[in-house]
């Protein structure tokens, strides 16, 4: 049995006959199908059951008791409607004290960070899965765990070490309403670059890269970028007649449009990542990657166009690979059966051992 605690089902989805889900928003956001913990009280209880083998968090933004929490959820609208989420919010703090099955975090949150409110999580589970997880995963700790970046001091630290060794990187995938909408079959191709999304206010890569593309257009490329929102449907039938789908990072580096674009039948173009990714769309295999400097999405997109039978083989590569290891039911079975190794007794992530610069050596 597994116990999933968070502000919308997850594992619920993949696992509905043996995942028992407690909502940290309100209850009115639980699985239609599936089992659900109705209280605190309950979820206090159930995570004393002995057939529970595994427990499934994700971390909340900030601890429940801070300034920032109890003002937004005092001024919510669920709070007026008579479902408070002050309460329900502190469920992951349940973990301090509750549960003998391991424990399994999940964060997607855009942050390349882990926040401060949610280092006890770190410390109580075997493996935390962080979707923007930093080439580097020491940078998960600047100015929460540590005061600015990391030192060599601080990287040598033993309690710094196990922490460290929890991490694992998780992708988001394709999103949970894609189910049914995907086409079914390939599409004629009317445009050569296709991208939907928000320019202003987002990455400065979508300002200088949506300029490279208007030049494109200009040198008689077809690219196709709408003027307002387009339904779900709607987006991926023209990801599906796009050659190739620019995906440039927003707010986070990983996004669902990667997923998204492969698995409707178009090469995904992306801006060289800068995390490090859970069964990645390989450069040249499943997806194009571009340098962010000034001109790189202008040469990718040219040398690309150039070969357009390459282009189609990348596409259906692209889509096999999301398929296979990016949707709901592939990410929950990676990460159910990691929790579930290390109440076999297995040791799913090693412990780094330390470098070999002296504590009290000067960062490089």
């Amino acid at each position: 049995m597994i116990i999933e605690i968070g502000p919308r089902p997850y594992i619920a989805l993949a696992y509905p006959d043996e995942t028992l889900f407690y909502s940290s928003r309100a209850a009115a956001e639980a699985p239609e199908n599936g089992q659900v913990i109705a209280s605190l009280g309950e979820l206090w209880t159930a995570l004393a059951r002995t057939d529970v083998d595994l427990i499934v968090a994700h971390p909340s933004f900030s601890a429940p008791w801070t300034f920032r929490h109890l003002h937004r959820s005092i001024l919510s609208r669920k709070m007026l409607e008579g479902h408070s989420p002050l309460l329900r919010a502190a469920a992951p703090e349940l973990l301090r004290w509750r549960g003998a099955a391991p424990v399994v975090a999940i964060d997607h949150e855009d942050l390349p960070v882990i926040n401060r409110s949610n280092l006890f999580l770190l410390d109580r589970c075997g493996v935390y899965f962080k979707r923007e997880l930093p080439a580097d995963h020491w940078r998960v700790f600047t100015k929460t765990a540590h005061a600015n970046l990391p030192t060599p001091r601080f990287r040598t630290q033993k309690r710094a070490l196990e922490r460290l060794a929890k991490l694992r990187p998780i992708s988001l995938g394709l999103p949970t309403r894609a189910a049914g909408l995907l086409p079914r079959s390939d599409r004629p191709k009317t445009a050569d670059v296709f991208f939907a999304g928000r320019i202003d206010g987002s990455s400065t890569l979508r300002v200088r890269g949506h300029a490279e593309l208007k030049a494109l257009q200009a040198q008689g490329v077809i690219v196709d970028i709408p003027d307002a929102p387009l339904p779900l449907e709607a987006f991926y039938e023209r990801c599906a007649a796009a050659r190739i789908v620019w995906s440039p990072e927003g707010f986070g580096w990983d996004c669902f449009r990667h997923y998204e674009a492969a698995a409707c039948g178009a090469a995904v173009l992306i801006n060289a990542p800068t995390i490090d990714r859970h069964a990645p769309l390989v450069a040249g295999e499943h997806a194009i990657y571009y340098d962010p400097a000034p001109g790189g999405l202008t040469r990718a997109v040219t040398e690309a166009l150039a070969d357009t039978d390459a282009l189609a083989r990348i596409a259906a590569a692209g889509r096999a690979h999301v398929m296979a290891h990016h949707t709901v039911d592939a990410l929950a079975r990676h990460i159910v059966e990691t929790g579930r190794g290390l109440n076999a007794g297995a040791d799913p992530v090693g412990t780094p051992t330390p470098g070999s610069d002296p504590p009290g050596s000067a960062p490089s």
